[in-house]
């Protein structure tokens, strides 16, 4: 697959977006504002930050991947995948939440682009030559 198509894929422009919104918001909340050393610290708003910024990105690895391959399972694991990271991700927004960020409307911000990200998710999902039934 040419990095051209890729970059055309609704789905992999919404996670370029939601990785991009991530990294934003944990250079924000975070403590250590050394992104890299973050899984270092002791603090758990910087852990959960990491872990935001991690799954953020893995995101359009998986998308990549799954454009990449010929397998019907690698297309369904990596779909999977996304789910589980995506559901992570608005876990990790509660959890920044709780640990005291005040500025909750950066948190709402993305999950706004959570649920944009999860529509295209769908389309594409079902774009899959089950017609995406696994899920359904």
């Amino acid at each position: 697959m040419s990095y051209n198509h890729l970059g055309a894929l609704p789905v992999y422009k919404k996670a370029l977006e939601l990785c991009q919104i991530s990294r934003e918001i944990a250079s924000y909340v975070s403590f250590n504002k050394d992104l890299l050393k973050l899984y270092q610290s002791n603090s758990l708003r910087d852990v959960i930050a990491d872990s935001l910024l991690t799954d953020a990105i893995l995101i359009p690895k998986k998308i990549a991947l799954a454009e990449s391959t010929g397998s019907h399972t690698e297309r369904i694991k990596s779909a999977t995948y996304i789910n589980i990271m995506i559901g992570n991700i608005s876990s990790y927004c509660n959890g920044l939440e709780k640990d005291g960020v005040k500025e909750k409307e950066y948190l709402n911000l993305l999950r706004e682009e959570i649920k944009s990200f999860r529509k295209s998710f769908k389309k594409w999902r079902s774009s899959f030559p089950d017609g995406g039934s696994y899920w359904n």
